[in-house]
């Protein structure tokens, strides 16, 4: 029996290896972003704009403005009695009152209390997960 001829194989070219990830951590998804509560002796408003500032890497003023803007939207949403929902955090919405009777505590008298609205805050599936 005679040998067959070698066929020379075609060129592959073979896709580049990734390197391997150096611990079990860096295999899996990506680290979620870690959050900071706000410190002792910090506005709430302050570190909201610290925070914006550094995410997205503006300026102090403009992180400023998108907060403010953010706060303005949100008020003049709820002055036209509209509900307005974050998805995940939760939802702000207008309570209306209907005007009542009361009890003045110091004199007994009877009083008129007028009908009033309020803002109300409903948490998200996400935010009472996460607390």
């Amino acid at each position: 029996m005679a040998k067959k001829p070698v066929k020379k194989a075609t060129a592959k070219k073979a896709a580049p290896k990734k390197a391997a990830p150096k611990t079990a951590q860096a295999a899996k998804k990506p680290a979620a972003r870690r959050y900071k509560a706000t410190p002792e002796g910090t506005s709430d408003r302050q570190h909201l704009i610290e925070v914006i500032q550094g995410g997205t890497g503006c300026s102090a003023a403009a992180a400023r403005e998108t907060l403010g803007d953010l706060i303005g939207t949100i008020t003049t949403s709820l002055k036209k009695n509209q509900k307005v929902q974050l998805v995940g955090f939760g939802s702000f919405s207008v309570a209306k009152r209907a005007a009542r009777k009361g009890i003045n505590p110091r004199t007994g008298d009877a009083i008129k209390i007028k009908a009033s609205k309020s803002v109300r805050f409903k948490a998200g599936q996400t935010l009472k997960g996460a607390v």
